[in-house]
């Protein structure tokens, strides 16, 4: 976060349209329940190696999981977020959420950033300069000045951290198992939703699955076969590889 800030939602909408959002474990079970899309995002990392930020070090490794990846290891991070590549389905005509006293704790403390080290800045924000003119201060310095939305954002981060190896063991159970390497990309899955509800409903047991890391740089995979990782650069066919 960055200098001080006000903000008023001015409910456009627009935050609410061609975002995926990310859930919870609990949220995704919900969202699945209601029959909406979840959309599965995976990056990797070697500790104090290939793809790992040391800026972030500490909170990259705490929403983590080690997993099997050729003769090593690799962390990978899991991320399932609501698929909304247009409205999201719970906006109604007025551009009104009718999940709202139960909507994620993304929507909950949005404009602010889950990520302790990006920046909250306007400007990567769709919402109109109007917001940021009006409603109550949001961040005096370097603070949030609302204690509720600072215990909302920790709860947020918490949840990265407490399921994250559940998250892991149903991409496992699924099949998801090709990573991108952190800074390079992520990998997308489009699960079939009730195999997916069905794994989550009965959280697998880790089986230690052996994960590939996607990568189309030659010098960048040879730097992970070094490592002693397992590479892929074939096309995709049963997920996206979104490069950087």
């Amino acid at each position: 976060m960055n200098d001080s800030l006000r903000f008023g939602c001015t409910g456009c909408g627009k935050c609410c349209t061609g975002h995926h959002v990310p859930l919870t474990l609990a949220e995704a079970r919900r969202w699945a329940d209601a029959n909406g899309q979840v959309v599965v995002l995976i990056e990797a990392f070697v500790t104090d190696g290939p793809g790992m930020p040391l800026e972030q070090r500490e909170h990259v490794l705490r929403r983590s999981h080690a997993v099997r990846c050729g003769a090593s290891e690799a962390r990978v991070s899991v991320t399932f977020a609501a698929f909304n590549p247009g409205r999201c389905r719970n906006l109604d005509d007025n551009d009104l959420c009718t999940i709202y006293d139960e909507r994620p704790l993304v929507c909950r403390i949005y404009p602010v950033e889950i990520n302790p080290h990006i920046p909250l800045r306007p400007e990567n924000k769709d919402c109109p300069p109007e917001a940021w003119q009006q409603g109550p201060a949001l961040i005096h310095g370097t603070q949030l000045v609302d204690a509720e939305l600072e215990a909302l954002v920790q709860a947020s981060r918490q949840a990265d951290r407490d399921d994250i190896a559940a998250k892991v063991a149903v991409c496992q159970a699924l099949g998801m198992t090709t990573s991108a390497l952190k800074g390079n990309g992520f990998t997308a899955y489009l699960p079939e939703m009730a195999a997916f509800a069905a794994a989550l409903a009965q959280l697998p047991e880790d089986d230690g699955a052996q994960w590939t890391l996607h990568v189309q740089d030659d010098a960048l995979a040879a730097s992970l076969l070094a490592h002693g990782l397992r590479t892929t650069s074939e096309p995709p066919v049963y997920y996206a590889f979104i490069g950087f």
